[in-house]
């Protein structure tokens, strides 16, 4: 069994090709640059950019099977300031064209493209207690950034190739994937990593600065869990699109007490501007429970615990 990973490089490409080494695959990995904090397990990295319409064709190989997780991305602080929105929308969509066009002319087995539960409307995320994420409430099309936009585009793409040219996808909304080994400064953090960070590097006593009132809801699923998700779809007949996430909904404060929980410390929370999304979203995944059998099986807090301990071991090696 041979799988080519794009985005190999990156948190979720990188723990999923080591789930695929530890399941018997050979792996081939692409990216831009090598893991960050651990070296790569893949059969063969390729150091390339995915932007590149032959580097695409010369990876793709006739019945392997394509994880799809490369793209322009981050946490709200680069997600949503503006700044990025033509790049992030340029890149990923070349990307995507790009490894759909190869899928095609090579005949490949089965092709999975992550999505992302920032295509969700923000008409139905205004509420940070009742937020509406059902895989049917994708339209009428509204998402609150341009990154929400291409990955919307980019569903449509993955399913008018699967009809018109007969290749066999799937397609999963990931709702915050979070734990070891991802981002966890520089601004492209999401929001668990940059909290343990800002937990980890403060004093007992001090402040902790939050973006917004902080009531503003998410749902955060841990690493494990969301490749048990994507395994479960690849090896299903169903398409999808569907959510793998978790219901566990939480306030940005909440998220905080939790994280100062773990670290033994307590901090006063001191509110800021700065961008924030719509004010809830978490996943909604009657779907994925009646079609695939699958739920989330740990807590956040269980997620959390060996999150912060690393992130905690990265910022005081940092500080050495």
């Amino acid at each position: 069994m041979e799988a080519l990973v794009c985005g190999a490089g990156g948190f979720i490409g990188h723990h999923l090709v080591k789930r695929l080494k530890r399941e018997g695959w050979f792996v081939r990995g692409v990216d831009l640059k090598y893991p960050e904090f651990e070296e790569t397990l893949a059969d063969d990295f390729v150091i390339g950019d995915l932007r590149d319409a032959s580097l695409c064709r010369d990876l793709v190989k006739p019945g392997c099977r394509v994880f799809q997780l490369a793209a322009d991305m981050g946490g709200a602080g680069y997600v949503f300031s503006g700044e990025n929105d033509a790049v992030i929308m340029h890149n990923s969509a070349t990307i995507n064209l790009n490894m759909l066009e190869a899928c095609r002319l090579k005949g490949i087995g089965k092709i999975f493209f992550s999505s992302s539960a920032c295509i969700y409307p923000a008409y139905n995320q205004q509420d940070p207690d009742n937020p509406v994420c059902s895989e049917d409430s994708a339209y009428p099309a509204q998402p609150d950034s341009e990154y929400g936009w291409e990955k919307l585009f980019s569903e449509r793409m993955y399913f008018a190739y699967a009809r018109n040219f007969g290749l066999d996808v799937r397609i999963a909304r990931f709702h915050n994937i979070f734990g070891p080994l991802g981002t966890w400064q520089g601004g492209r953090e999401k929001a668990p990593a940059a909290m343990c960070r800002k937990i980890a590097a403060a004093d007992d006593g001090g402040e902790l600065e939050i973006w917004g009132d902080g009531e503003q809801t998410r749902s955060f699923l841990y690493i494990d869990e969301c490749l048990d998700g994507i395994f479960k779809l690849m090896a299903s007949n169903w398409s999808g699109p569907v959510n793998i996430g978790s219901e566990e909904m939480v306030s940005i404060n909440q998220l905080a007490e939790m994280v100062m929980a773990i670290a033994g410390k307590k901090l006063r929370i001191v509110h800021v501007d700065g961008p924030q999304g719509v004010r809830g979203r978490t996943s909604d995944n009657r779907l994925i429970e009646a079609k695939l059998f699958w739920k989330p099986q740990q807590s956040l807090e269980n997620g959390l615990v060996p999150t912060y301990a690393w992130i905690a071991e990265q910022w005081k090696a940092g500080r050495k």
